[in-house]
């Protein structure tokens, strides 16, 4: 949107983790509302110039979020209305922390197991796992006595594998849902 400035490149007003997004990854997202991307939230965050947040509205939640975790868009919404509990708990910099620590990780995973495939699946996981699960993965793929002897894509479905049992013990799938 025009006009429409965003200081927090990490958490979005409407409470994505934009760092983690595959779109922002590969260079074709500046942010929520920057390059005339159309967006409601932003919108009505311009109207509300005091607002950097959503959640700092009297108004929050509003109807722009009913059915907000139904699908997703590039990234995952699943924990859209948790990490903005969170953010608000831990603030600013400690949330950015965390989120730098996931980019960190998710650079590490694709830089190194992305088979050509995976980019989606590693940025839903980095998004929905938390920091201790994530690294529990890569001390398993140290752990791993064969790892280094592996292909590309062996090494990359071994990463899925842990991954996607993390996930299935909290019973997350890591996948979009489209409509």
């Amino acid at each position: 949107m025009k006009g429409f400035i965003r200081s927090n490149q990490y958490f979005s007003l409407c409470g994505l983790n934009c760092c983690l997004c595959p779109m922002n990854l590969a260079g074709h997202c500046s942010g929520c509302g920057v390059d005339n991307q159309s967006c409601r939230i932003a919108k009505c965050s311009m109207e509300r110039a005091s607002i950097e947040y959503c959640f700092q509205c009297d108004s929050f939640p509003c109807p722009k979020y009913e059915h907000i975790n139904d699908i997703d868009s590039f990234i995952t919404h699943m924990n859209q209305m948790s990490d903005i509990e969170r953010f608000k708990r831990i603030g600013l910099s400690a949330y950015n922390a965390e989120q730098k620590e996931k980019r960190r990780i998710l650079d590490f995973l694709l830089s190194n197991f992305n088979d050509g495939r995976k980019k989606t699946l590693f940025s839903v996981a980095v998004n929905l796992l938390n920091i201790d699960e994530l690294q529990s993965v890569i001390q398993q793929l140290e752990a791993d006595e064969d790892f280094n002897d592996m292909g590309l894509k062996e090494k990359s479905a071994l990463v899925t594998k842990y991954l996607q049992d993390i996930a299935e013990r909290k019973n997350i799938t890591l996948k979009l849902r489209k409509k």
